[in-house]
Protein backbone atom coordinates (compact mmCIF):
# COMPACT_ATOMS: atom_id res chain seq x y z
CA UNK A 1 0.00 0.00 0.00
CA UNK A 2 1.34 3.38 -1.04
CA UNK A 3 -0.99 6.24 -0.15
CA UNK A 4 -0.61 9.49 -2.03
CA UNK A 5 -2.45 11.67 0.49
CA UNK A 6 -2.93 11.83 4.23
CA UNK A 7 -6.62 11.01 3.79
CA UNK A 8 -5.74 7.84 1.85
CA UNK A 9 -3.31 6.86 4.60
CA UNK A 10 -6.00 7.31 7.23
CA UNK A 11 -8.46 5.22 5.23
CA UNK A 12 -5.95 2.39 4.78
CA UNK A 13 -5.13 2.24 8.48
CA UNK A 14 -8.79 2.44 9.53
CA UNK A 15 -9.67 -0.41 7.14
CA UNK A 16 -6.72 -2.64 8.12
CA UNK A 17 -7.72 -6.11 9.29
CA UNK A 18 -4.30 -7.09 10.61
CA UNK A 19 -0.75 -5.90 11.32
CA UNK A 20 0.84 -3.18 9.21
CA UNK A 21 4.55 -2.89 8.46
CA UNK A 22 5.19 0.84 8.17
CA UNK A 23 8.06 1.84 5.88
CA UNK A 24 9.50 5.12 4.67
CA UNK A 25 12.29 4.79 2.15
CA UNK A 26 13.20 1.24 3.15
CA UNK A 27 16.76 2.08 4.21
CA UNK A 28 16.61 0.89 7.82
CA UNK A 29 16.16 -2.68 9.00
CA UNK A 30 16.70 -2.15 12.72
CA UNK A 31 14.28 -3.91 15.04
CA UNK A 32 12.52 -7.24 15.16
CA UNK A 33 11.11 -8.40 11.81
CA UNK A 34 7.56 -7.15 11.30
CA UNK A 35 4.94 -9.22 9.54
CA UNK A 36 1.87 -7.73 7.91
CA UNK A 37 0.81 -5.60 4.98
CA UNK A 38 3.45 -3.03 4.04
CA UNK A 39 2.41 0.63 4.16
CA UNK A 40 4.92 2.84 2.35
CA UNK A 41 4.84 6.54 3.03
CA UNK A 42 7.04 7.35 0.03
CA UNK A 43 3.97 8.63 -1.86
CA UNK A 44 3.49 11.47 0.65
CA UNK A 45 5.97 13.89 -0.87
CA UNK A 46 6.56 17.57 -1.24
CA UNK A 47 7.71 20.63 0.69
CA UNK A 48 4.52 22.44 1.70
CA UNK A 49 6.12 25.48 3.34
CA UNK A 50 9.65 26.81 3.45
CA UNK A 51 10.37 30.20 4.97
CA UNK A 52 14.14 30.70 5.03
CA UNK A 53 13.82 33.97 6.94
CA UNK A 54 11.89 32.23 9.70
CA UNK A 55 14.16 29.16 9.61
CA UNK A 56 11.05 27.02 9.20
CA UNK A 57 10.40 24.01 6.97
CA UNK A 58 7.19 22.00 6.60
CA UNK A 59 7.46 18.84 4.52
CA UNK A 60 5.48 15.67 3.88
CA UNK A 61 6.92 12.59 5.51
CA UNK A 62 7.77 10.61 2.37
CA UNK A 63 9.86 13.37 0.83
CA UNK A 64 13.42 12.16 0.07
CA UNK A 65 15.98 13.55 2.49
CA UNK A 66 18.15 14.56 -0.48
CA UNK A 67 15.33 16.77 -1.79
CA UNK A 68 15.01 18.46 1.59
CA UNK A 69 18.75 19.03 1.84
CA UNK A 70 18.91 20.43 -1.70
CA UNK A 71 16.19 22.96 -0.93
CA UNK A 72 17.99 24.05 2.22
CA UNK A 73 21.35 24.21 0.43
CA UNK A 74 19.92 26.62 -2.14
CA UNK A 75 19.25 29.06 0.71
CA UNK A 76 22.50 28.45 2.57
CA UNK A 77 20.79 26.44 5.30
CA UNK A 78 20.82 22.86 6.62
CA UNK A 79 19.31 20.36 9.01
CA UNK A 80 21.37 21.01 12.15
CA UNK A 81 21.28 17.46 13.55
CA UNK A 82 23.17 15.78 10.70
CA UNK A 83 21.01 12.63 10.13
CA UNK A 84 22.84 9.37 9.48
CA UNK A 85 22.51 7.43 6.24
CA UNK A 86 22.20 3.76 7.32
CA UNK A 87 22.58 2.20 3.88
CA UNK A 88 26.32 1.63 3.93
CA UNK A 89 26.27 0.03 7.36
CA UNK A 90 23.16 -2.09 6.81
CA UNK A 91 23.71 -2.94 3.16
CA UNK A 92 20.23 -1.72 2.27
CA UNK A 93 18.91 0.18 -0.73
CA UNK A 94 16.01 2.57 -0.86
CA UNK A 95 15.93 6.33 -0.40
CA UNK A 96 16.12 8.01 3.01
CA UNK A 97 13.03 10.10 3.74
CA UNK A 98 12.48 12.93 6.18
CA UNK A 99 9.74 10.94 7.88
CA UNK A 100 12.16 8.08 8.46
CA UNK A 101 14.66 10.51 9.96
CA UNK A 102 12.05 11.80 12.43
CA UNK A 103 10.57 8.39 13.21
CA UNK A 104 14.01 7.09 14.21
CA UNK A 105 15.27 10.39 15.70
CA UNK A 106 18.33 9.95 13.46
CA UNK A 107 21.04 12.32 14.69
CA UNK A 108 24.72 12.51 13.83
CA UNK A 109 27.99 13.90 15.25
CA UNK A 110 26.68 17.45 15.66
CA UNK A 111 24.15 16.28 18.23
CA UNK A 112 26.71 16.85 20.96
CA UNK A 113 26.61 20.58 20.22
CA UNK A 114 23.12 21.39 18.94
CA UNK A 115 20.89 18.50 20.03
CA UNK A 116 18.98 15.69 18.36
CA UNK A 117 16.38 15.64 15.61
CA UNK A 118 13.56 15.83 18.18
CA UNK A 119 14.99 19.11 19.49
CA UNK A 120 14.32 20.77 16.12
CA UNK A 121 10.80 19.48 15.67
CA UNK A 122 8.07 22.12 15.68
CA UNK A 123 5.04 20.06 14.72
CA UNK A 124 3.78 16.78 13.33
CA UNK A 125 0.77 15.40 11.55
CA UNK A 126 0.23 11.66 11.82
CA UNK A 127 -2.38 8.93 11.62
CA UNK A 128 -2.85 6.79 14.71
CA UNK A 129 -3.70 3.09 14.85
CA UNK A 130 -7.42 3.76 14.54
CA UNK A 131 -7.09 5.80 11.36
CA UNK A 132 -7.53 9.16 13.08
CA UNK A 133 -5.56 12.13 11.75
CA UNK A 134 -3.77 13.91 14.61
CA UNK A 135 -2.00 17.27 14.52
CA UNK A 136 0.30 18.52 17.26
CA UNK A 137 2.62 21.49 17.56
CA UNK A 138 2.82 24.20 14.96
CA UNK A 139 4.96 25.83 12.32
CA UNK A 140 6.86 28.13 14.66
CA UNK A 141 8.39 27.45 18.07
CA UNK A 142 5.92 29.60 20.04
CA UNK A 143 2.98 27.51 18.78
CA UNK A 144 4.18 24.29 20.43
CA UNK A 145 1.67 24.01 23.28
CA UNK A 146 -0.24 21.27 25.08
CA UNK A 147 0.91 17.67 25.13
CA UNK A 148 4.27 17.34 23.41
CA UNK A 149 3.39 14.61 20.92
CA UNK A 150 6.02 16.11 18.64
CA UNK A 151 8.86 14.73 20.72
CA UNK A 152 6.91 11.58 21.56
CA UNK A 153 6.59 10.65 17.87
CA UNK A 154 10.28 11.43 17.25
CA UNK A 155 12.02 8.10 17.75
CA UNK A 156 8.84 6.02 18.08
CA UNK A 157 9.66 3.98 14.93
CA UNK A 158 6.10 4.07 13.62
CA UNK A 159 4.69 2.21 16.62
CA UNK A 160 2.44 5.06 17.83
CA UNK A 161 1.38 6.57 14.53
CA UNK A 162 2.35 6.96 10.90
CA UNK A 163 3.83 10.37 10.17
CA UNK A 164 2.30 12.28 7.27
CA UNK A 165 3.91 15.72 7.69
CA UNK A 166 6.63 17.24 9.86
CA UNK A 167 7.61 20.81 10.70
CA UNK A 168 11.22 21.58 11.55
CA UNK A 169 13.44 24.41 12.57
CA UNK A 170 16.53 24.72 10.34
CA UNK A 171 19.75 26.70 10.77
CA UNK A 172 22.15 28.60 8.52
CA UNK A 173 25.00 26.61 7.03
CA UNK A 174 28.34 27.86 8.39
CA UNK A 175 30.70 29.59 6.01
CA UNK A 176 33.72 27.53 6.99
CA UNK A 177 34.81 24.39 8.87
CA UNK A 178 38.01 22.75 10.01
CA UNK A 179 38.98 19.46 11.62
CA UNK A 180 41.86 18.94 14.00
CA UNK A 181 43.33 15.43 13.81
CA UNK A 182 45.32 14.16 16.77
CA UNK A 183 47.28 11.01 15.97
CA UNK A 184 48.49 8.14 18.11
CA UNK A 185 46.13 8.46 21.09
CA UNK A 186 44.71 5.46 22.90
CA UNK A 187 41.06 5.48 23.95
CA UNK A 188 41.76 6.91 27.39
CA UNK A 189 43.83 9.75 25.99
CA UNK A 190 41.26 10.38 23.27
CA UNK A 191 38.39 10.68 25.74
CA UNK A 192 40.43 13.11 27.84
CA UNK A 193 41.25 15.24 24.80
CA UNK A 194 37.64 15.25 23.56
CA UNK A 195 36.35 16.13 27.02
CA UNK A 196 38.73 19.07 27.35
CA UNK A 197 37.95 20.31 23.85
CA UNK A 198 34.19 20.09 24.37
CA UNK A 199 34.53 21.86 27.71
CA UNK A 200 36.51 24.71 26.16
CA UNK A 201 34.92 27.97 24.96
CA UNK A 202 35.81 27.17 21.33
CA UNK A 203 32.50 25.60 20.26
CA UNK A 204 33.52 22.18 19.05
CA UNK A 205 30.75 20.69 16.87
CA UNK A 206 32.14 17.17 16.56
CA UNK A 207 34.41 14.99 18.71
CA UNK A 208 35.16 11.44 17.57
CA UNK A 209 37.86 8.78 17.90
CA UNK A 210 38.68 6.06 15.37
CA UNK A 211 40.90 3.49 17.14
CA UNK A 212 41.73 1.56 13.96
CA UNK A 213 43.17 4.69 12.36
CA UNK A 214 44.68 6.00 15.59
CA UNK A 215 42.93 9.33 15.02
CA UNK A 216 41.01 11.65 17.31
CA UNK A 217 38.90 14.21 15.43
CA UNK A 218 37.66 17.63 16.56
CA UNK A 219 35.47 19.78 14.31
CA UNK A 220 34.98 23.54 14.40
CA UNK A 221 32.45 25.45 12.27
CA UNK A 222 31.57 29.09 11.70
CA UNK A 223 32.97 32.18 9.98
CA UNK A 224 36.38 31.63 8.44
CA UNK A 225 38.33 33.96 10.77
CA UNK A 226 36.60 32.53 13.82
CA UNK A 227 37.30 28.95 12.72
CA UNK A 228 40.98 29.73 12.16
CA UNK A 229 41.27 31.44 15.55
CA UNK A 230 39.51 28.67 17.46
CA UNK A 231 41.46 25.94 15.66
CA UNK A 232 44.67 27.66 16.67
CA UNK A 233 43.55 27.92 20.29
CA UNK A 234 42.59 24.26 20.47
CA UNK A 235 45.86 23.28 18.86
CA UNK A 236 47.65 25.19 21.64
CA UNK A 237 45.71 23.16 24.22
CA UNK A 238 47.28 19.94 22.99
CA UNK A 239 50.86 20.84 22.08
CA UNK A 240 52.05 17.58 23.64
CA UNK A 241 50.29 15.65 20.85
CA UNK A 242 50.75 15.39 17.09
CA UNK A 243 48.03 17.69 15.73
CA UNK A 244 47.15 18.39 12.09
CA UNK A 245 44.49 20.79 10.83
CA UNK A 246 42.32 20.04 7.78
CA UNK A 247 40.46 23.09 6.49
CA UNK A 248 39.54 22.05 2.96
CA UNK A 249 35.74 22.05 2.84
CA UNK A 250 35.38 18.86 0.82
CA UNK A 251 37.86 16.99 3.00
CA UNK A 252 36.13 18.08 6.21
CA UNK A 253 32.76 16.98 4.82
CA UNK A 254 34.18 13.60 3.82
CA UNK A 255 35.68 13.01 7.26
CA UNK A 256 32.47 13.70 9.13
CA UNK A 257 30.24 11.91 6.66
CA UNK A 258 32.33 8.84 7.42
CA UNK A 259 31.86 9.33 11.17
CA UNK A 260 28.14 10.01 10.73
CA UNK A 261 27.60 6.85 8.68
CA UNK A 262 29.97 4.67 10.78
CA UNK A 263 32.19 3.97 7.76
CA UNK A 264 35.00 2.30 9.78
CA UNK A 265 32.62 -0.54 10.74
CA UNK A 266 31.11 -1.14 7.31
CA UNK A 267 33.83 -3.21 5.72
CA UNK A 268 33.41 -6.60 7.44
CA UNK A 269 30.58 -8.88 8.59
CA UNK A 270 29.50 -9.07 12.21
CA UNK A 271 26.88 -7.63 14.53
CA UNK A 272 27.05 -3.85 14.99
CA UNK A 273 25.84 -2.28 18.22
CA UNK A 274 25.12 1.32 19.14
CA UNK A 275 25.91 2.01 22.79
CA UNK A 276 25.08 5.16 24.73
CA UNK A 277 27.00 5.73 27.98
CA UNK A 278 28.65 8.49 29.97
CA UNK A 279 31.81 9.57 28.12
CA UNK A 280 33.77 8.90 31.30
CA UNK A 281 32.75 5.22 31.04
CA UNK A 282 34.01 4.81 27.47
CA UNK A 283 37.39 3.38 28.45
CA UNK A 284 35.82 0.74 30.70
CA UNK A 285 33.24 -0.12 28.04
CA UNK A 286 35.91 -0.60 25.39
CA UNK A 287 37.91 -2.85 27.70
CA UNK A 288 34.93 -5.02 28.65
CA UNK A 289 33.63 -5.39 25.10
CA UNK A 290 36.83 -6.63 23.48
CA UNK A 291 35.18 -5.67 20.18
CA UNK A 292 36.45 -6.45 16.68
CA UNK A 293 36.19 -2.73 15.84
CA UNK A 294 35.10 0.44 17.60
CA UNK A 295 34.13 4.00 16.75
CA UNK A 296 33.61 6.64 19.42
CA UNK A 297 31.44 9.70 18.77
CA UNK A 298 29.90 12.44 20.94
CA UNK A 299 33.11 12.74 22.92
CA UNK A 300 32.91 9.07 23.90
CA UNK A 301 29.23 9.09 24.85
CA UNK A 302 28.27 7.15 21.72
CA UNK A 303 30.16 3.94 20.97
CA UNK A 304 29.71 1.85 17.86
CA UNK A 305 31.02 -1.70 18.23
CA UNK A 306 31.34 -4.55 15.76
CA UNK A 307 31.09 -7.91 17.53
CA UNK A 308 31.11 -11.56 16.47
CA UNK A 309 27.62 -12.66 15.43
CA UNK A 310 25.44 -13.73 18.34
CA UNK A 311 27.47 -11.97 21.04
CA UNK A 312 25.33 -10.84 23.97
CA UNK A 313 26.98 -7.46 24.24
CA UNK A 314 24.73 -6.29 27.07
CA UNK A 315 26.02 -9.09 29.27
CA UNK A 316 29.52 -7.66 28.86
CA UNK A 317 28.35 -4.24 30.03
CA UNK A 318 27.35 -5.40 33.49
CA UNK A 319 27.62 -2.60 36.02
CA UNK A 320 27.82 0.19 33.42
CA UNK A 321 24.81 2.48 33.11
CA UNK A 322 23.58 3.08 29.58
CA UNK A 323 21.77 1.33 26.78
CA UNK A 324 22.71 -0.70 23.72
CA UNK A 325 20.84 -1.23 20.44
CA UNK A 326 21.59 -4.01 17.96
CA UNK A 327 21.68 -1.97 14.75
CA UNK A 328 23.03 -4.63 12.41
CA UNK A 329 22.64 -8.29 13.21
CA UNK A 330 22.17 -11.65 11.58
CA UNK A 331 18.72 -13.24 11.63
CA UNK A 332 19.94 -15.55 14.39
CA UNK A 333 21.24 -12.65 16.47
CA UNK A 334 18.01 -10.70 16.07
CA UNK A 335 15.98 -13.75 17.05
CA UNK A 336 18.07 -14.46 20.14
CA UNK A 337 18.77 -10.94 21.42
CA UNK A 338 16.44 -7.99 22.04
CA UNK A 339 17.22 -5.38 19.42
CA UNK A 340 16.26 -2.43 21.61
CA UNK A 341 17.52 -2.19 25.16
CA UNK A 342 15.01 -3.75 27.59
CA UNK A 343 13.16 -1.06 29.50
CA UNK A 344 12.90 -0.94 33.30
CA UNK A 345 9.48 -2.15 34.45
CA UNK A 346 8.04 1.33 35.26
CA UNK A 347 9.09 2.70 31.86
CA UNK A 348 7.82 -0.42 30.09
CA UNK A 349 4.39 0.13 31.65
CA UNK A 350 4.34 3.72 30.39
CA UNK A 351 5.38 2.58 26.90
CA UNK A 352 2.68 -0.09 26.86
CA UNK A 353 0.09 2.44 27.99
CA UNK A 354 1.06 4.86 25.22
CA UNK A 355 0.82 2.15 22.59
CA UNK A 356 -2.58 1.09 23.94
CA UNK A 357 -3.78 4.68 23.66
CA UNK A 358 -2.44 5.48 20.18
CA UNK A 359 -2.74 2.00 18.67
CA UNK A 360 -5.35 0.06 20.64
CA UNK A 361 -5.56 -2.67 17.97
CA UNK A 362 -1.79 -3.20 18.09
CA UNK A 363 -1.40 -3.08 14.29
CA UNK A 364 1.38 -0.50 13.78
CA UNK A 365 4.78 -2.22 13.48
CA UNK A 366 3.83 -4.76 16.16
CA UNK A 367 6.79 -6.20 18.02
CA UNK A 368 9.30 -3.89 16.34
CA UNK A 369 10.54 -2.36 19.58
CA UNK A 370 9.87 -5.40 21.75
CA UNK A 371 12.55 -5.82 24.37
Amino acid sequence: MRPETEAELAEMIAAAKGPLHVQGGGTRSVGQPVTGDVVRTAGLTGITLYEPGALTLVVRAGTPLAEVEAALESEGQRLPFEPMDHRGLLGTGGTPTIGGVVATNASGPRRIQVGACRDFMLGVRFVDGQGTIVKNGGRVMKNVTGYDLVKLLSGSWGTLGVLSEVSLKVLPKPASAATLILSGLDIGQAVTVMSHALGSPYEVSGAAHVPAAGQTLLRIEGFAKSVAYRAGKIRQMFTQHDVAVVDDAAAVTEIWTGIRDVAPLQDRPGDVWRISVKPSDAVQVAAQLNAEALLLDWGGGLIWARMPEGTDLRARLGGIAGHATLVRGSDASRAALPVFHPEPAPLARISAGLRARFDPRGILNPGLMAG
